[in-house]
């Protein structure tokens, strides 16, 4: 038989946490796959206009809570880093971009980076993505670096330390 008290409970909960936390922000590899899609304004967006700049490619949906959280701390990080050589495209992952369109107009902070419609999910394929909000930041030379499924309060602090370091390299 074993004793399981609270406290040995919380640390392992917490040890799982940490464990999940890294999992889900996972480094990454490869060259990020090209792509173009139709911006808001209807002018093609390709991920090959951004190289020699560290890009965040960041897969959201209006109908998504933690997406509409992390919407204008994204535009704040894009405003302090652009000068930098700093960009983020947003991928909308809705099959009608109407609902997005309506989201982002009610913006009281309205976002000044490119936002992409997938309305296809092929850039959504391509990348895997499988949880709202999903993150990619590929480095200057085109790969992808990090890799982040979801959001919670404060992973922009973990977005910030992985784009400043790549804006140094």
């Amino acid at each position: 038989m074993f004793s399981i008290t609270v406290k040995g409970m919380f640390k392992g909960l917490a040890l799982a946490a940490v464990c999940v936390s890294a999992a889900l922000a996972a480094s990454s590899s490869g060259p990020a796959p090209g792509f173009q899609l139709s911006g808001r304004d209807g002018k093609k967006i390709d991920l090959a206009q951004f190289k020699g700049q560290v890009v965040m490619i960041n897969f959201w949906g209006s109908y998504c809570g933690p997406c509409r959280t992390e919407m204008p701390l994204l535009e704040d990080i894009y405003k302090k880093y652009k000068p930098m050589g700093f960009t983020l495209v947003a991928v909308n992952v809705e099959a009608d971009s109407s609902a997005a369109e309506k989201w982002l107009g009610k913006l009281a902070k309205p976002v000044t980076f490119p936002v992409a419609l997938d309305t296809e999910s092929k850039v959504s394929k391509l990348y895997n993505v499988d949880s709202m909000p999903s993150t990619v930041i590929v480095d200057r030379k085109g790969n992808v670096r990090f890799r982040h499924r979801g959001y919670k309060a404060g992973d922009e602090d973990l977005y910030l330390t992985q784009i400043r370091t790549m804006l140094k390299e």
